[in-house]
């Protein structure tokens, strides 16, 4: 095997492979012979079919074969012997092959760019750090009980009122038309929750139930579905039964209900949750705060091919949101020429810091174990709940599914050990500032 580096720019490499004729031959033969020891043919005992037969019979068959294993076993070793890292898979061009003749290709590969780790003991970080007040800890139980505040039929010949529940049928037209997704029968909808578009559920006060309602409203312009937004609609809204909603007190016997001995233990587990959830709130800052830091510290050249690979999974994404009337505000406005250019800088950020998390754990021989792979998959089969069996066997008929719930174990544990050796500060701040926080890192484009 002759190979001859013909081209190189920035990551990118081409080569020129050539394979001699004989090794194509012996390769040939090679396996023609292994074909010839199980092959039937008329006239000829098992094992005894002559190699001009084999050639004649199977030769064009096992040559496509051959040739594909030749360049892929060739095209390896060229890489390893010259320590190279491909970043995508190699891109062969056959420029010229005949039977007999030397096989010769091109191949042109993106190679991983070497990384250089910054000292992570010079980083900075703030640890946000939260605590459920028992302020925080009654409302969280008072909004947990008014959600599961029973409600019965009420039997007088009233009007609804603000606070009530009306089971109500209803359909929208827009233009005289009905549209996907605007009508429902029997719909309980607690007037004054707000879960309605503005003015839906104010026309529903003051009426009686068996009355049938012409409610007027206008979706928002912002409005998510774009061939409603900003446009007037009519709901036809039948009024069916008015419920009203039983209070509720917080005390022993709501707790025992809840399957807690008193409201102490109550408390104490609304707290425990409120806590891991504000804990995993300051984990995501903390780990954006991290990631900001190293792409500020980190320049270097990334392959082109992993970020075209990572742009056309973002853009595929924003497509089909497009598709379902999801608009990213983030984005309205600009030109599609401007929204690619934002995107696909993103794109790179991802791969570089991807490439740069994974360098990380080479070096420092982090890995994820096949104990903690069998945890995630037995968590991801928990979350549909009665097809557990059909998940599991999912993921592991599938090892690039499998390997999508790895990776972002992976990226964790990268993570934390970064930050163990980083200058972690930890900063109170109220659940509102946390909130806050969080809000501003789910924004589409980050």
């Amino acid at each position: 095997m002759q190979v001859t580096e013909i081209s190189t720019e920035g990551l990118k490499r081409e080569f020129k492979v050539v394979v001699a004729a004989t090794d194509i031959e012996s390769q040939m033969n090679t396996r023609l012979e292994e074909l010839g020891r199980t092959v039937a043919l008329p006239g000829f005992r098992p094992g005894k079919v002559p190699m001009p037969v084999l050639k004649k019979r199977f030769g064009q068959s096992v040559l496509g074969e051959v040739i594909e294993r030749a360049v892929n076993d060739s095209s390896s070793q060229a890489m390893g012997e010259r320590g190279l890292r491909p970043a995508v898979q190699p891109k062969i061009e056959i420029t010229s092959f005949a039977e007999g003749s030397n096989l010769e290709y091109k191949m042109a590969v993106e190679l991983l760019p070497d990384i250089k780790p910054m000292n992570f003991a010079d980083l900075s970080l703030d640890r946000l750090k939260v605590e459920a007040s028992d302020t925080e800890i009654t409302e969280a139980l008072d909004r947990i009980a008014a959600h599961n505040r029973r409600t019965e039929k009420v039997t007088e010949d009233r009007p609804t009122e603000k606070g009530d529940v009306v089971v109500i049928d209803f359909t929208g037209r827009v233009d005289g038309q009905e549209f996907p997704g605007g009508a429902a029968k029997d719909y309980q909808l607690e007037l004054g929750s707000n879960e309605m578009i503005p003015g839906f559920e104010d026309q529903l006060i003051g009426k009686k139930a068996g009355s049938t309602v012409e409610v007027k409203v206008t979706f928002p312009k912002e409005y998510g579905a774009t061939n409603l937004a900003g446009k007037d609609a009519v709901f036809t809204v039948p009024i069916k039964e008015i419920h009203k909603k039983l209070p509720v007190v917080v005390d022993d016997a709501y707790a025992k209900a809840m399957g807690f001995d008193d409201v102490a233990g109550l408390r104490k587990s609304v707290g425990e949750q409120m806590n891991r959830d504000f804990a995993r709130r300051a984990r995501g800052r903390l780990k954006r705060q991290l990631l900001d830091k190293l792409a500020a510290n980190h320049d270097f050249g990334v392959p082109q091919g992993m970020v075209d690979i990572e742009f056309d999974q973002i853009w595929k994404s924003i497509e089909e949101a497009r598709k379902r009337g999801d608009n990213d505000p983030t984005i309205s406005g600009k030109s599609e020429e401007e929204i690619k250019k934002e995107f696909r800088e993103i794109a790179e950020r991802r791969v570089r810091l991807g490439l740069l998390l994974s360098e990380v754990g080479r070096l420092n021989n982090i890995e994820v174990t096949q104990e903690e792979v069998n945890r995630a998959l037995i968590e991801e089969a928990r979350r549909y709940p009665g097809q557990e069996r059909k998940v599991v066997d999912f993921y592991r008929n599938h090892p690039e599914a499998l390997a999508q719930l790895r990776a972002p174990l992976f990226e964790d544990k990268v993570v934390d050990f970064i930050v163990e050796m980083a200058k972690v500060t930890e900063k109170p701040i109220s659940s509102a500032e946390l909130l806050r926080a969080s809000e501003e890192d789910e924004a589409p484009a980050a």
